[in-house]
């Protein structure tokens, strides 16, 4: 395969480090440096001519694009008064439409839409590459919201003033500039900003670490600083809560380790002390005048013991607390949100999802499970501090999407059901565990068709990541739809005879703060090491095998890839590693690489790099190992993980004499894409790669050169 490489660096030694500073490709991290975007377009070239330019790409890409853009799907929005509001790309819009219905009609499940806005409009009369990022909206009697727009999908945005009534912009409404911005609304004409306010205003993280107030009519350079925080900490943020007639503001300072916070109350257009709450702790709301909390520590108030994983309430003006709900070891409370007289907990039971409703009364809060099925994700989709019912969903990677109804009584009610996107007979969901190096049971869903897995040795895909208390569940379709979503990997790959498992590793929030914790910074290898240890159940168990076994990951996942790559390499035929960290000597002095020290450690810190040493990819490379044959793809655009990282690593392998597959889009942030299109070509391109690498059977009949 022919490649772009420099002459000079074609005479570097193999036996080259990265250790110790002398990185002959620190010029890669030049993210638009043209020398590397030739080299860029060097690799897409390649890779595309062995992966795209086939039947069978044309084949998955079609069916990509009919799930993603597809009318038959749950809308996810969100309740603003009586309205239910939605984003939507399909087929005719592209970027996507921001639409709306009253609940009274969305409940018919045949729901009549009126949009709001078009991106496809906006950006074509703007000449502008907008991506949509959301919208937030003051409520009430107010009409007015702040619409989030970025360019070719980054992190950085701008906010721009909307009214509702007029589904138009306002004249000489607040605008914030382009930036890593965090706004909320104070009131109709104040604003709570933290922005790039100019030299000395960010982070090291390359977040705001100033809040102001800015009142309509004046400039925004002249609006009135609140609060600066620190520049080592991660970042600034204001937010506002509205329950009943009572509004609540705040700032939130994420410390340089991203776990710690604190909230400070702003009252009368001034920031106050912190509230004494302990610093690793979750804000999920306010009710009846009391913060709701989720304990990620333990903590001892006022003759009172709660422990680590605990919802508790903290109420704003006597201090005083009570328990809410205290999960045991197998439970963890994923979601938190307020009603009218309410409490809702999305609860994960063992990695199997819950709904309760709770109220309180003379003896304390009183539950109800909701009635939804088993065996599957439950999540809250939409609800409000103004409103007694919720809508709720039910689904798993098999079982297509169920929107419910709630009613204040608990009754649930059938909105819509998303239609099979594949032929799912005899396909099933099993939960199996596996047995981790120092002995932790690891849960982990594996799925397939009964008759592939009862014949075993089959090509098999196994998603981890592993991170940020995020727990990773067997969701059937969610925006932004990833390739391990049902939908997906049922159409475009178990139905080609492939098994799907889905990793619920320590590091996640599969089991709450303590699964989380118990795989940070010296502990991280624990993430990996369970990873390995499911990678080795399913090969013990006759699943797959080595030589069938591929591995998928993105971002923290991505890096978990990486580790795959060089501690294991033979456990694994293929590895899929998306938008990934993988230099964790250089990750903190990367975008927004800073903010997560807390997580994996500062690699300036002698004590530090010594465990993280241990793991990172980049510099754990070494010659003459039987590694495979890896897909890289990033994003030029990525201004949250640094591209550097997979050209480097992609150029490393080169240097070796090793072989890979590398894609980078030209835009789309993070997510890696900007629109639904290129979302289809990059997952039918991980697919292509998967079956080339795994099913060579399937990819010499399906792979036939198109006219």
């Amino acid at each position: 395969m022919k490649r772009l490489l420099a002459a000079t660096l074609l005479l570097l030694p193999l036996v080259a480090t990265a250790d110790d500073g002398d990185d002959p490709y620190l010029w890669l991290e030049d993210v638009e440096g043209e020398r590397a975007l030739d080299w860029v377009r060097g690799q897409n070239d390649s890779t595309f001519a062995e992966l795209r330019e086939n039947e069978l790409f044309q084949s998955l890409y079609r069916e990509a694009f009919s799930i993603l853009t597809a009318d038959e799907r749950i809308p996810e929005g969100q309740i603003i008064g009586d309205d239910f509001h939605s984003f939507w790309q399909d087929e005719s819009a592209v970027r996507g439409h921001w639409r709306r219905t009253d609940i009274e009609s969305f409940k018919t499940g045949q729901p009549d839409w009126e949009i709001v806005l078009s991106v496809d409009e906006l950006a074509d009369s703007e000449h502008e590459n907008w991506v949509w990022q959301g919208v937030n909206c003051l409520g009430g009697d107010s009409d007015r919201c702040l619409v989030e727009l970025s360019r070719g999908g980054k992190d950085e945005s701008v906010y721009r003033e909307f009214s509702l009534t007029d589904k138009a912009f306002v004249d000489d409404g607040f605008v914030v500039p382009e930036a890593k911005s965090n706004v909320a609304w104070l009131d109709e004409d104040r604003l709570l900003v933290a922005t790039n306010w100019g030299d000395g205003s960010l982070t090291n993280s390359g977040y705001a670490r100033e809040a102001r107030l800015w009142t309509r009519g004046e400039p925004i350079e002249e609006s009135t600083s609140l609060f600066v925080a620190e520049t080592e900490d991660t970042l600034l943020a204001p937010f506002v809560i509205r329950n009943g007639d009572s509004t609540y503001a705040f700032l939130v300072r994420l410390f340089a380790d991203w776990n710690e916070t604190e909230y400070r109350p702003v009252v009368d257009g001034k920031a106050m002390p912190p509230l004494d709450i302990p610093l690793r702790t979750a804000f999920a709301g306010i009710i009846d005048g009391d913060v709701i909390l989720g304990l990620e520590e333990v903590w001892e108030h006022s003759g009172e013991r709660y422990t680590t994983g605990d919802i508790v309430t903290f109420d704003l003006e006597s201090g005083e607390t009570g328990l809410v709900f205290s999960p045991n070891d197998k439970q963890a409370v994923r979601d938190v949100e307020v009603g009218q007289g309410s409490l809702y907990l999305g609860l994960l039971d063992n990695v199997i999802g819950r709904i309760w409703r709770l109220t309180r009364d003379e003896d304390g809060w009183q539950r109800k499970e909701l009635a939804l099925p088993d065996n599957g994700v439950a999540t809250i989709v939409a609800s409000s501090s103004s409103r007694e019912d919720l809508f709720v969903s039910f689904e798993n990677a098999v079982q297509p999407t169920t929107l419910y109804h709630v009613s204040g009584d608990n009754e649930l009610s059938t909105v819509m059901s998303l239609p099979a996107q594949y032929d799912a007979t005899g396909v099933v969901i099993r939960q199996q565990f596996a047995t981790s190096a120092d002995g932790q049971s690891v849960p982990y869903f594996i799925v397939g068709r009964e008759d592939v897995l009862e014949e075993g040795d089959a090509p098999a895909i196994l998603y981890g990541y592993g991170g940020f208390q995020i727990p990773i569940l067997p969701v059937y379709y969610s925006d932004p739809s990833r390739p391990q979503h049902g939908a997906l990997a049922g159409r475009m790959w178990l139905s080609r005879g492939g098994v799907l498992a889905i990793a619920n590793l320590r590091g996640g929030g599969e089991f709450g703060p303590r699964w989380h914790q118990s795989a940070l910074r010296e502990n991280r290898q624990r993430a990996y090491d369970d990873y390995f240890a499911i990678a080795e159940d399913m090969i013990d168990a006759g699943v797959t095998s080595p030589d069938k076994l591929g591995a998928l990951g993105r971002s923290n996942g991505g890096l978990l890839l990486g580790v795959a790559l060089t501690q294991r390499p033979d456990l694994f035929a293929a590895l899929d590693i998306g938008v990934p960290l993988l230099d964790m000597k250089r990750y903190s002095k990367l975008l927004a690489g800073s903010s997560w020290m807390g997580e994996y450690g500062n690699p300036d810190v002698a004590e530090d790099w010594e465990f993280i040493r241990e793991y990172s990819p980049y510099q754990n490379l070494e010659d003459g190992k039987d590694y495979p044959k890896v897909l890289f793809y990033t994003s030029t655009q990525d201004d949250r993980v640094h591209p550097g990282h997979a050209r480097k690593m992609a150029a490393w392998l080169e240097d070796k004499g090793y072989d890979f597959f590398y894609y980078e889009n030209m835009e789309g942030g993070h997510g890696g894409t900007a629109n639904q299109d290129q979302l289809a070509m990059r997952t039918a391109l991980e697919y292509a790669y998967f079956i080339r690498m795994l099913m060579p059977a399937v990819w010499d009949r399906e792979a036939i050169e198109a006219p």
